[in-house]
């Protein structure tokens, strides 16, 4: 039998605010436990909450950024559930009315050696606050709670259950984790659990309508561990279903030494956690006026800049869309475009797709921290346009700005003369080193006058070969083309 995976999300995206959603507490990372925490945070007898504007103004930015609607009145309602580190026994969330409702975010997902662009239609994205932490390593046989993150701002976002891999799902959550980033409304910090992703995911026979029983997999902090788990998971359900068993609704943590998830406790559905209207809070009330002061306050959007790059600079879709991937990517590459100037506009693209992209991954570097600044690369764009090196020897002279780690606007230049990589343009000397190379394979030369372009190739090469990789590449195969004909 065939089987057909279903992944839906809920991310939580916590908000860059300085203080909580109903307190004015710092939600700073890091702080000694429960240093924190007010009498809002701990639910102390007659204490209120007060709405953060801020964070309701993170909301508007990213349903204006997905193309959702934002809501003119949302509620806010008690989730009620008895957790340790909920001091009020209840979380403030919003549960019938949300403050997003719709849209979409678009991913990239490789497929079959393809890129495709996904539209991952979103459901809802509400405002709610977190709870605290229960600590169990450090204490044997005892579990300490910090309630320094209870009442920090959340921003939970959710998915329809349309995505049908664990390569789409991680795709969406990386697309997703960028936006955020991009709007700076999170810092995307996974480690400190500033984007927590939870899937849910289910498999059913290809062609049935009906959904299976789905498991929730909780607090995913890594796009590696995020695919591991569904993966997993998917092999899971699976092999239970086809062994006569039955998949039953719960939710699952992941084990990444193991690389197994393993059961935390059956799942609740909503009539589980008695939502009803906090009644200490009024209505969210946003009017058009305020979310067009929002819209006033963001930068450009990636959608936009895509458009932009592809009318402005003339660049392939493709191309547009794998550049505006992350607001670091698309910045440096627009001050790349600068220095370098926009006749390189297309040859930018490359080296940002090729040399920049590599390099980073390789290296584990965010963009952000790139040794190497856009003015020094756009010199070196220069150097390859006006023929003093060739892109070759460009990589080497690049992999030493990395290392080299100057701010010298001339790096590029001071690498190419200590090294002596520039090109050989020299229609002398390069007739000279063709000659030698046709006279030492003669086989070659009658076999490209044979009619076999192969040997052309060959020929090439060793003509490269003799330069050490510094014959103008042009150069060498008009004169080589004109010398074979002759």
């Amino acid at each position: 039998m065939q089987w057909e995976v279903v992944i839906g999300f809920e991310t939580h995206v916590q908000l860059k605010t300085h203080s909580k959603i109903f307190s004015g507490s710092s939600t700073q990372f890091g702080a000694e436990p429960n240093t924190q925490a007010s009498p809002v945070d701990l639910a102390l007898p007659g204490v209120l909450p007060v709405m953060n504007k801020g964070a309701v103004e993170k909301a508007i930015q990213f349903g204006l950024a997905v193309g959702a609607t934002i809501a003119p009145e949302s509620i806010f309602a008690r989730k009620n559930y008895f957790y340790p580190d909920l001091p009020k026994g209840y979380q403030i969330s919003q549960f019938e009315i949300p403050v997003v409702q719709g849209g979409y975010v678009p991913c990239i997902v490789e497929k079959d050696g393809k890129a495709e662009v996904h539209q991952i239609q979103l459901t809802r994205a509400h405002l709610e606050e977190d709870a605290g932490k229960s600590l169990h390593e450090d204490y044997q046989g005892m579990t300490g709670i910090d309630l320094n993150r209870a009442g920090t701002p959340l921003l939970e976002i959710v998915t329809e259950p349309v995505m049908r891999s664990a390569t789409e799902a991680v795709a969406y959550a990386k697309a997703l984790h960028s936006l955020v980033m991009w709007l700076d409304i999170c810092d995307g910090n996974m480690q400190e659990g500033s984007f927590r992703c939870d899937a849910n995911v289910s498999v059913r026979p290809v062609g049935q309508q009906e959904f299976g029983t789905r498991c929730e997999i909780k607090n995913l902090n890594s796009f590696r561990f995020l695919e591991e788990a569904i993966n997993y998971e998917v092999r899971r359900q699976i092999e239970l279903i086809e062994d006569g068993g039955r998949v039953v609704q719960e939710t699952r943590l992941y084990d990444p030494d193991k690389k197994v998830t393993r059961s935390m406790r059956s799942k609740e559905d909503s009539q589980d956690y008695r939502y009803f209207p906090d009644p200490d809070l009024p209505p969210l009330r946003i009017s058009e006026a305020w979310i067009n002061e929002v819209r006033k306050t963001m930068p450009e959007l990636p959608a936009a800049m895509r458009q932009r790059f592809v009318e402005q600079y003339a660049l392939p879709d493709y191309d547009a869309t794998i550049l505006t991937q992350s607001k670091g990517m698309a910045d440096y590459y627009v001050a790349l475009v600068e220095t370098a100037g926009v006749s390189l506009a297309k040859t930018a693209a490359n080296f940002m797709m090729g040399d920049v992209a590599s390099t980073l991954n390789r290296e584990g570097v965010d963009i952000a921290a790139i040794p190497v600044s856009a003015a020094q690369s756009g010199l070196l764009l220069q150097r390859i346009a006006d023929g003093t090196i060739s892109n070759k020897i460009a990589k080497e002279v690049f992999a030493g700005m990395w290392q080299a780690g100057s701010t010298d606007l001339n790096l590029a230049d001071q690498i190419i003369d200590a090294k002596g990589l520039k090109q050989i343009s020299d229609v002398g000397a390069l007739e000279k080193i063709i000659d030698e190379v046709m006279a030492a394979n003669q086989q070659s030369v009658d076999e490209f006058r044979a009619g076999k372009e192969k040997a052309f190739n060959a020929l090439v090469g060793q003509a490269m070969k003799a330069t050490k990789g510094k014959g103008n590449p042009a150069q060498v195969n008009e004169l080589l083309r004109k010398k074979l004909a002759g």
